[in-house]
């Protein structure tokens, strides 16, 4: 089994750039994390304010490790979150 995150940031109008910024700088040292199987993140063409970022790690443990790394300190709640309308997030366990 592995843990799925699927996540929806929702930037405030006119920062749209700031959070995918910070997304950009978050990707590289996410994939890196121990634990991390895969993250990606997209932005909506139809709704540029909208950016998804689907992430699966090996356990609950490895995603909340994410949570408290300090590459998410510095760009997720210190850079996008602040600017966001509206987060979102769902938890899955795959099966087989």
């Amino acid at each position: 089994m592995a843990y799925v995150v699927s996540a929806t940031w929702t930037a405030q109008p006119g920062k749209e750039d700031v959070v995918r910024d910070a997304i950009e700088k978050l990707t590289p040292p996410s994939r890196m994390e121990p634990g991390n199987r895969f993250y990606q993140a997209f932005q909506d063409p139809a709704e540029p304010l909208v950016f998804r970022l689907f992430e699966i790690y090996d356990d609950e443990q490895a995603y909340l490790a994410h949570g408290a790394s300090e590459h998410f300190t510095e760009y997720g709640h210190g850079q996008a979150i602040p600017v966001l309308a509206n987060r979102e997030r769902a938890f899955y366990e795959t099966i087989g």
